[in-house]
């Protein structure tokens, strides 16, 4: 259901939003569908020991209280297959670190939707990289003033513009497409 059904779907969905063809309404609509749907089939999954196809952690940077796009991005992932942690808003770089060593992900996702707050994904990184994770884990930002220039600036693997490419994004920076 979820491999030759929904994932293809949400995948579709995503790239319709990315070429205008559906607005953020219809994509709230297919990830709050495909979330009824993966919690209906948690049970079974569980029990049949199927696996996520990655662990994801998300967030949105210390001092920055948005998460309406941060939400979006985490169902299109957990739709996309991951198991998707999400640590929430106002995520200070230590909670980051933290959830890097006790879950172990493939990949961290950060946003920020204040250009006041993009500095905290950089200061999340160099704690990263300083608790000596950096090379353990990739690193995917995004929010309306992040570029794929200041992704590059401050060392990210990958930058989604919008929550329709970010599980594209996720699966092409972790080799599963």
């Amino acid at each position: 259901i979820l491999n030759d059904a929904c994932i293809p779907a949400m995948s579709e969905v995503g790239c319709m939003f990315e070429e205008g063809q559906v607005f953020v309404p219809e994509m709230l609509i297919a990830a709050r569908a495909m979330q009824g749907v993966v919690d209906i089939l948690r049970p079974h999954l569980l029990k049949s020991g199927a696996k996520p196809v990655g662990t994801i952690i998300i967030g949105t940077v210390a001092g920055d209280m948005h998460d309406i796009g941060k939400n979006l991005v985490g169902m299109m992932l957990e739709g996309n297959g991951f198991a998707v942690i999400d640590l929430g808003v106002d995520v200070a770089p230590a909670k980051f670190v933290a959830a890097v060593q006790e879950h172990q992900p493939a990949l961290v996702g950060m946003s920020a939707l204040l250009t006041t707050t993009m500095p905290g994904i950089k200061l999340t990184i160099d704690a990263l990289d300083k608790a000596g994770l950096r090379g353990s884990v990739k690193i995917m930002v995004g929010g309306a003033p992040v570029t794929e220039e200041f992704a590059r600036t401050i060392g990210a693997d990958g930058f989604a513009p919008d929550a329709g490419g970010a599980a594209r994004h996720a699966r092409a920076l972790l080799g599963l497409t």
